[in-house]
């Protein structure tokens, strides 16, 4: 199963130019042979990040293109701490999202084993569910999703951790990226 996030600018950050990019990412990756799975906007609707289940890249970069779809990227992408299937009952649990630009150096295999030893200690921060974390294959960058009361508390959930924070964006839940497909 391949996985591919798409970054992408809406034409404008307000609740119809976002609708507009996710129902046209939706029509690109059903083109591409493959499936809009979870579609995340941060609150000033300034970027949308679309991950795409089963399109070939190739494929889905031209459907955006002929889309004209304004992307910075489609990468290959792995998901941590969740499965496909949760990601689809689950899209609109996540309330913060926190990206982190990964060091030069770190292997996937590294990375893994310390996702897999550092996940236990959350526990300290009870009020912040870590839901998803969608790593890219070439390891420049990982998206993680959280569940928590404020930007604070998703902060202490990082420094249990001890993983940096490069962008924090809180979501706009409310966002039809959150809504099923149709």
């Amino acid at each position: 199963m391949t996985l591919l996030l798409a970054e992408a600018t809406p034409l404008t950050n307000d609740r119809s130019g976002v609708e507009s990019l996710l129902a046209t990412i939706r029509g690109a990756a059903d083109s591409a042979g493959g499936e809009l799975l979870d579609g995340q906007v941060p609150a000033d609707r300034s970027r949308v990040f679309a991950v795409v289940e089963g399109a070939e890249r190739e494929l889905l970069e031209k459907a955006l293109r002929e889309a004209e779809v304004d992307f910075v990227d489609v990468a290959e992408v792995r998901v941590v701490g969740a499965t496909v299937e949760e990601i689809r009952n689950h899209r609109g649990d996540a309330n913060y999202l926190v990206e982190w630009d990964l060091p030069a150096g770190l292997t996937m295999e590294t990375y893994l084993a310390r996702k897999q030893e550092k996940t236990p200690l959350y526990a300290n921060v009870p009020e912040v569910s870590f839901l998803r974390t969608y790593v890219r294959e070439d390891m420049s960058k990982c998206l993680c999703f959280y569940d928590g009361p404020d930007e604070d508390a998703v902060r202490r959930a990082r420094d249990a951790v001890t993983t940096p924070i490069d962008r924090l964006h809180r979501l706009d839940t409310r966002s039809p990226a959150n809504a099923e497909s149709e």
